[in-house]
Formats: C-alpha cells, sequence, structure tokens
C-alpha cells in the first residue's frame, strides 16, 4: 500500500525491522503500530525492506511484509475477517496426541503409587506423595494445543504466486529466530545452514511457547520460542549491517504511575500475575540490549514503538475474542500515530538521511482509522455473495483510504 514514494529511491543505507514476540494480542498490535509507520512515513516500503527479523508472534508477521503481504492485507486477514483461516480459534487445536499418550499412563502411575504406598506403609505416605507428584508432572503432555493446522495455513499463505515459503527464494534477508531446548541457543533460520527449513515451520518453531506447545522437530534437534534469550533479537539485522532499524515491542508492564492501588495486579489473579511477570523480564532485557547497541553498533539508528504501560484495556483484553483483536489493533495504530507525530522532530531528524520523512497532513488527520467496528456478527459462515459484497466493501474501504493517503502527499 505504501509504494512509489518521493524519496524510495534516495535510500543508499541498509533498512531494517525487527518485530519481538507477544502470541495474538503481540501481533494484534505489532500489526497496528505498522500500519501506522507504513501510512505516516514518506519513503518508506515495508514489503522492500533490506534485512527483517522476527520472534515469536512477530516472526509470522515479519514473513509476511518479506512475502510482500502488506501490514494492511495482514490486518484483514488477521483482525477483520472472522471467517479467515488466520483467526486463532481455526489454527490452534488440542494437541489430541500428546494428552491420549499422558491419559494412557494413569493406569501405570496409579499402580506404581498403591505399589509404593503399600511398602512403605503411613510412615512413608508423605514421600510417596511426592513421588506420585513428581510422575504426574513427568506424564504431563509436552503442550496442550496443536500448531499443524497453524503450520498449514500458513504455508498456503506465504508459497503463492507472489511469494515463497523458502527463504532462499525472497528478495531480502529474513530471520526468524528460535530456540534450541537442548542447549538454550537461539538459532536464526534462514541464515546459511539454516535456510532449508521452510518459513511456515520455523514461525512454528519460533512460536512454540513452552508448556502450550510441544518443541518442534526440526532436523533432528528441537526448538522453542525464540524470545527465551533475546526480546527482539536486533542486533541480528545490526550484524547484517542495517543502520536503521524500526523495533516493534508489543508487551510491557502495566504502571498507571499513582494511581495504581496496591495490590492490584497481586489480586487480579494468576494469569495477570504471570502476563505481569513476563512482561516485566522482557522489557527488562530489552532495556539492556538497546543500552549496549549504543557501544556495538554506534553507527546504527533504532526507532523503538512500544504500547504506552498505562495502557488499562490492553493490558487486561481478551485477545481470543475478534472484538478484542480490533481494539487491541485500532488502538495501536492510532496510539503510534499519537506518539509519531509527538516525536516528530526527533524521528525526521534520524529519517532524513535515508531518503524519509514523516507527513504531519497524515498524523493529524483525524478521521483516519484502521480497523472499523464490525457490521455483522462475527460468528456463522457466509454466503457467496455475503463474502462478495463485505468483500466488495473492504475493497472500497481501502480505496478511500489510498485517495485520501495519496491527497495528503500530493
Amino acid at each position: 500500500m505504501n509504494h512509489n514514494r518521493p524519496g524510495r529511491g534516495r535510500r543508499r543505507q541498509p533498512v531494517g525491522l525487527a518485530l519481538a514476540g507477544g502470541g495474538f494480542l503481540g501481533a494484534a498490535y505489532e500489526l497496528g503500530a505498522l500500519a501506522a509507520l507504513d501510512e505516516a512515513i514518506d519513503g518508506l516500503d515495508l514489503n522492500g525492506l533490506d534485512s527483517y527479523v522476527g520472534v515469536s508472534a512477530g516472526a509470522f508477521i515479519a514473513a509476511g511484509l518479506a512475502n510482500g503481504k502488506t501490514a494492511h492485507h495482514m490486518v484483514r486477514l488477521f483482525i477483520d475477517d472472522s471467517d479467515s483461516a488466520l483467526d486463532p480459534a481455526a489454527m490452534l487445536r488440542p494437541a489430541a496426541s500428546l494428552w491420549w499418550k499422558a491419559l494412557s499412563s494413569v493406569p501405570r502411575i496409579a499402580g506404581m503409587t498403591l505399589q509404593a504406598a503399600a511398602a512403605k506403609g503411613l510412615r512413608g505416605a508423605s514421600g510417596s506423595a511426592w513421588d506420585t507428584l513428581e510422575r504426574i508432572a513427568r506424564a504431563l503432555p509436552a503442550g496442550v494445543l496443536d500448531a499443524n493446522a497453524a503450520e498449514l495455513t500458513l504455508r498456503q499463505l506465504f508459497a503463492t504466486e507472489h511469494g515463497s515459503d523458502d527463504f532462499r527464494r525472497l528478495p531480502s534477508r529474513l530471520r526468524i529466530v528460535a530456540t534450541d531446548i537442548d542447549t538454550g541457543q537461539p538459532v536464526e533460520f534462514g541464515a546459511p545452514g539454516f535456510d532449508d527449513v521452510p518459513i511456515s515451520r520455523a514461525v512454528i518453531a519460533s512460536s512454540a511457547v513452552p508448556g502450550i506447545f510441544a518443541p518442534v522437530r526440526i532436523g533432528g534437534r528441537y526448538f522453542v520460542d525464540g524470545a527465551l534469550n533475546k526480546t527482539l533479537h536486533a542486533s541480528v539485522a545490526l550484524n547484517d549491517g542495517v543502520k536503521l532499524l524500526f523495533c516493534v515491542n508489543p508487551l510491557v508492564p502495566f504502571n498507571d504511575g499513582a494511581a495504581t492501588r496496591p495490590g492490584v495486579i497481586a489480586q487480579a489473579g494468576l494469569t495477570v500475575i504471570l502476563s505481569q511477570s513476563i512482561r516485566t523480564a522482557i522489557r527488562s532485557r530489552m532495556t539492556t540490549g538497546l543500552q549496549k547497541y549504543g557501544s556495538t553498533h554506534p553507527d546504527a539508528q533504532l526507532i523503538v514503538l512500544e504500547p504506552r504501560s498505562n495502557d488499562t484495556a490492553l493490558f487486561f483484553t481478551r485477545i481470543f475474542t475478534i472484538t478484542s483483536r480490533r481494539r487491541v489493533c485500532e488502538q495501536a495504530y492510532q496510539h503510534t500515530r499519537l506518539d509519531l507525530l509527538e516525536r516528530f522532530d526527533e524521528l525526521n531528524a534520524i529519517l532524513g538521511p535515508h531518503g524519509m520523512s514523516l507527513n504531519r497532513r497524515i498524523l493529524e488527520d483525524p478521521q483516519l482509522r484502521l480497523v472499523d467496528e464490525p457490521t455483522r456478527a462475527p460468528t456463522g459462515r457466509r454466503s457467496g455473495l455475503r463474502i462478495a459484497t463485505d468483500d466488495l466493501g473492504l475493497a472500497l474501504d481501502d480505496l478511500e483510504r489510498s485517495l485520501r493517503l495519496a491527497r495528503a502527499r500530493a
């Protein structure tokens, strides 16, 4: 959507993009932020960058951009269309085979427990209980969800006439980072020696959150979430010579300042506590990494985009509902536009040497929205006529947006 802009041909130094993880919430946020970037920066082509680095949820978006899918196109697939194959409910299914394997071990565990209890008697009952818990823990499935459907969907999305599921056939460098679970070391899929792995498979490996998904087997090794080592892995792009790197991190710890009541997180339940803990660790590591890049890559510029720490709606959202995904995506879009406007002079000084500039008229346009409120129920199958009508409506919306942006740039 952002092609043939003034200044695009003047860019000489490599420009890249690094996207962090964050699950489906992170993906919704990153798409909204990227759509805002795509519209607001003249001279930026998010589908024509020199280097892309993706981790976990960011791996899916980075792979899509490297394959020519625009941020707006992916918003339509992932956010707007409840009947799309990219709906989380359609892509994620219980890992039935792993659960069946775990359940089949119950009789054996029960037998061992009874034998141990009979041998030790009441005096050893406490130790037997702990032994039993340990056996049960070992018998639990390696993951509760199956990502096979998601991998097939991504393979079909990438392997199109104008795209590829093969790293080696892409016009730009794409690196998908995952963690080798046996060594704890990061692996860059797409780099020499790891570029024969299908992109869709690499994305699934990078997104395999331990405990949620089983480790993904690739070439006799097993891989999990790439965020275990670093939040962004921005150094992957910087080491490739990128001089301007756009970074998007969708997860920051919640903190609404002095208004925060003591215990508001602690009393909100286990999932909220875990979310805050993960966000805190992720942001802390990222801060350390960004500070280090100032000395290791002093000639590179990084533009970091993140949500605001006091965003209550974003922190407490239920991302598995399409209404929530729409809200998160739209909020990311509007907040990023506001962030770019507030940093207008600072960012223009960075963008200028690369043939880019922020467009103030676009950023100040109060009528621009990314995700419209749904005009139909988000459940149920659509008839062929309804699909055609909906698609026509989306096409007209895109045309109207394109004309508005073109007038702002004229």
